[in-house]
């Protein structure tokens, strides 16, 4: 009987030992995981879901996501950027999944527009249609760093892989979700500077990407538009910005850009060589900046008001030939913008009334000139209280469509 309880007892310390080696190891294990992926998982518990789809009436979701750590922009900015969405992927692959889950990143084509105005108490307004299709987006939050502001910016998911039809409930979705911050569509930094992202459509007949090469480093278009966010204090500061890369549109297609500032100073940013049916070579446009208060070569409109306008078409006088009304997109919803606001000279009474001009426009009621069926998001960002309205799929007068943000 001895020999047998020594031996039972000698049992039970051996499978006591293996279950304490096999605890430690994964307690180590947890240890490891937490010190590799601590932002990403914190970034990852962050993310809520703000609205639910309606499928009725094409909307998806609306999701919110506090992004913890720096996102690794710093070591994006330090290898000079990328040249491609190829780069893009491989970047964040690397530092955001650590190579284990590769994501895709890609920018259909989208039809937007903008407008600024002031507010009757002289707050600066920067107002902003986002229109494409059913999609889920996501209202994605940076905090300041070092010389890096906070920041508040929309991403549409579809741009990352994220099915449109389907809410992001599966885990791999929202992993994918962490390349969020590479690609915003537009935003808010805590300086009081707006920024917002829309097609062009340039080359005559077949759209070309602009694909700038010289000794600069290497942005793509949704990467510019973080930078502007994350360092920018003003709008030169965003031109600045701007000049100091080359410039290599996404998904071969072309864009161009509207910054504003709390001084009421915007400007739009666009890249351009000769005329639309020459203009194809991407390679030799060259950056073009107009200002609210040294616009008058562009028309009469601009040339009354301290306030721009911008929708998908380029600016520059003697760019279109032949029947120009026709070749420019969104040139019917340029008009109507400005119509409405050189009513009031550019006074709105407030961000619903700025809001409210949005939806005059909106994609599901305008005769549309391209293929995008619906207004996915409308923001209007107050520049002066660094402030952010926003409304779901043109749902402008559904309270749980509706919300607010700033940076307290």
């Amino acid at each position: 009987m001895k020999a047998t309880y020594k031996t039972k007892s000698t049992g039970k310390k051996v499978l006591t030992h293996i279950l304490a080696v096999l605890l430690s190891l994964l307690l180590l294990a947890a240890i490891l995981v937490f010190a590799v992926w601590h932002n990403e998982l914190f970034t990852l518990s962050s993310i809520q879901l703000l609205r639910d789809r309606n499928d009725a009436h094409g909307d998806g979701a609306v999701y919110s996501m506090q992004v913890h750590g720096d996102y690794y922009l710093d070591d994006f900015i330090e290898q000079g950027g990328v040249s491609s969405d190829s780069e893009l992927i491989d970047f964040v692959t690397k530092h955001l999944t650590k190579g284990l889950l590769k994501i895709n990143i890609a920018d259909p084509e989208i039809g937007c527009s903008s407008f600024t105005a002031h507010t009757a108490d002289d707050d600066m307004l920067f107002a902003r249609n986002y229109d494409f299709s059913k999609t889920n987006t996501c209202l994605v939050f940076t905090k300041a760093k070092k010389d890096r502001h906070a920041t508040i910016s929309t991403v549409d998911l579809q741009f990352l892989g994220i099915d449109p039809e389907n809410n992001m409930n599966r885990m791999i979705d929202k992993i994918v979700s962490l390349a969020a911050p590479y690609a915003p569509l537009d935003g808010i930094n805590d300086a009081g500077v707006s920024c917002g992202i829309y097609m062009t459509y340039q080359g005559g007949e077949k759209t070309i990407p602009t694909d700038q090469n010289t000794e600069k480093p290497d942005l793509t278009s949704t990467t510019l538009l973080r930078l502007i966010l994350d360092y920018a204090d003003n709008v030169e500061q965003a031109v600045q910005i701007a000049s100091m890369y080359d410039l290599h549109d996404s998904a071969k297609t072309s864009y161009h850009y509207m910054v504003a500032d709390s001084t009421g100073k915007s400007a739009i940013l666009e890249w351009v060589a000769n005329t639309d049916s020459t203009d194809n070579d991407g390679n030799a446009r060259k950056l073009v900046v107009t200002y609210n208060d040294a616009d008058a070569h562009i028309g009469n409109f601009e040339a009354e008001s301290n306030h721009q306008v911008i929708t998908n078409f380029i600016l520059q006088p003697g760019y279109y030939e032949g029947s120009p009304a026709d070749d420019k997109k969104g040139f019917d919803r340029y008009i109507c913008l400005w119509d409405e606001l050189t009513q009031t000279n550019g006074i709105v009474a407030d961000e619903k009334a700025a809001m409210n001009i949005l939806g005059i426009v909106g994609r599901r009621s305008w005769d549309n000139d391209d293929r995008n069926g619906s207004t996915v998001h409308s923001a209007v960002y107050n520049l002066t209280d660094k402030s952010m309205l926003w409304v779901s799929n043109e749902n402008y007068n559904d309270p749980t469509a509706v919300f607010k943000f700033d940076f307290k």
